[in-house]
């Protein structure tokens, strides 16, 4: 049995980026019950399998869920980012949902990887961001450890580009300070 993990590494704001005052909750990653279990998915479309010997340390969900919580955290951006199951206040609620976390093998060998993230407002109960990261990124062999390098590239590519934009939003429609 041969077990994998993604990179925790942090990823930077740019430097010019703004810091918004405000506390965001890291809602559940929802997705499939594929996602759920700890088996690497592999597969095109409508046909999918699960390795016997590969997994993941942890199922799919929860690991793209605590490298966005650190993602968020490492960008400075925000006063606080926390959990929704925590006791914290938020000020915006982030939801997300793993469409897609998996080994595809045509063409070529590549690490399918798609997350769609909204970003929640609790007071006026709508939402007021949503974007959606969708990528193929090919493996630079043909082994299950490439894939997962190759997987590890796409997450963090896209928690980069799912955050930016996430921040633009912020930047473009400034969080409003509360009224005394």
């Amino acid at each position: 049995m041969k077990y994998y993990v993604l990179d925790p590494g942090p990823i930077a704001a740019p430097s010019s980026a703004p810091s918004f005052p405000v506390t965001l909750l890291v809602g559940r990653i929802t997705a499939s019950h594929l996602y759920r279990d700890d088996r690497l998915v592999f597969g095109e479309s409508v046909q999918l399998g699960t390795f016997s010997y590969d997994r993941w340390a942890e199922p799919p969900a929860d690991m793209v869920q605590d490298l966005l919580i650190t993602a968020l955290r490492s960008t400075g951006q925000y006063r606080t980012v926390s959990t929704l199951s925590s006791n914290v206040r938020g000020d915006y609620i982030v939801r997300g949902h793993l469409w897609d976390i998996s080994e595809v093998d045509k063409p070529e060998l590549m690490a399918r990887f798609s997350l769609e993230l909204e970003l929640f407002d609790p007071k006026t109960r709508t939402t007021l961001w949503s974007s959606r990261y969708q990528h193929d990124e090919p493996a630079q062999g043909k082994k299950v450890p490439d894939v997962v390098a190759a997987m590890d590239r796409n997450v963090h590519a896209g928690l980069q580009q799912l955050i930016s934009e996430l921040s633009q939003y912020l930047a473009s429609h400034p969080p409003q300070p509360p009224a005394n």
